[in-house]
């Protein structure tokens, strides 16, 4: 890996995140117009908003990194654009790499936003520090880049990417504890959960509202967190090819 050509594939694909503000709404401002929207519902009962709205902060970033990853690294496997790249000296690794640092950098963005605002605009009741819940939502954001880059390899139009949701979001969504304590549920789906990755984020977050001090248990729930993104990305990086089937 060439970190000059690194740099170059993120400094690209921010170029052209620049040139389409969609884009940028989805990923900014997407995920705080729906906390607040949270917050209007449960109106009547804040302690209800702190248990779902610190779940939902580990769960929208996720969400809206893969929909937008996912597109955008189809366009460009589609395009020829990945073929052209990786017929240059560039490795598979600096393409990867490239491309999380940039969706990454964008990341960090959502992450203190919607953090930002759920804790000292939405007055979020957490025992813990905000900045565990930025770091496991920015954790959350990378991970929902990494599942958008590898199921990208697996669609041929930007239609199929989107029902790629229902098959690896939407599960977890059902299955990480925010309708129900996961060890109440089924045997079954609860050891299904058990290898979901937005199973810990979620876990991760709840460990944040309930204890003043880092856990054990919120140290494990962000560090399955973070390998969960480093293998997919390891794996994204195994679907590149330097053809374009």
């Amino acid at each position: 890996m060439n970190l000059s050509r690194t740099l170059a594939t993120t400094r690209r694909v921010l170029r052209q995140l620049s040139h389409d503000p969609r884009t940028i709404a989805l990923l900014l401002f997407v995920p705080c117009a729906l906390l607040v929207l949270l917050y209007y519902v449960f109106d009547a009962s804040p302690r209800s908003f702190d248990g779902i709205g610190s779940s939902l902060l580990g769960i929208f970033p996720l969400v809206t990194m893969f929909l937008v990853t996912s597109i955008a690294t189809l366009r460009e496997r589609t395009s020829g654009t990945l073929e052209r790249l990786l017929s240059m000296p560039l490795g598979k690794g600096d393409l990867i790499i490239g491309y999380a640092l940039a969706f990454g950098l964008l990341a960090v963005v959502q992450a203190a936003l919607a953090t930002g605002l759920a804790v000292w605009a939405l007055d979020l009741d957490i025992a813990g520090s905000p900045w565990l819940l930025l770091l496991v939502a920015l954790l959350d954001a990378l991970l929902g880049t990494a599942l958008g880059l590898f199921v990208s390899a697996f669609a041929a139009s930007e239609f199929q990417a989107v029902q790629f949701m229902p098959a690896v979001i939407f599960p977890q969504i059902l299955l990480c504890g925010l309708f129900a304590p996961r060890d109440t549920m089924q045997p079954v789906l609860e050891a299904v959960s058990d290898v979901l990755p937005m199973s810990y984020a979620v876990d991760g977050m709840n460990e944040v509202l309930r204890n003043t001090s880092v856990t054990g248990d919120f140290v494990r729930d962000a560090v399955v967190v973070a390998g969960c993104a480093l293998l997919v990305l390891s794996l994204g990086a195994a679907t590149l090819h330097r053809r374009t089937s």
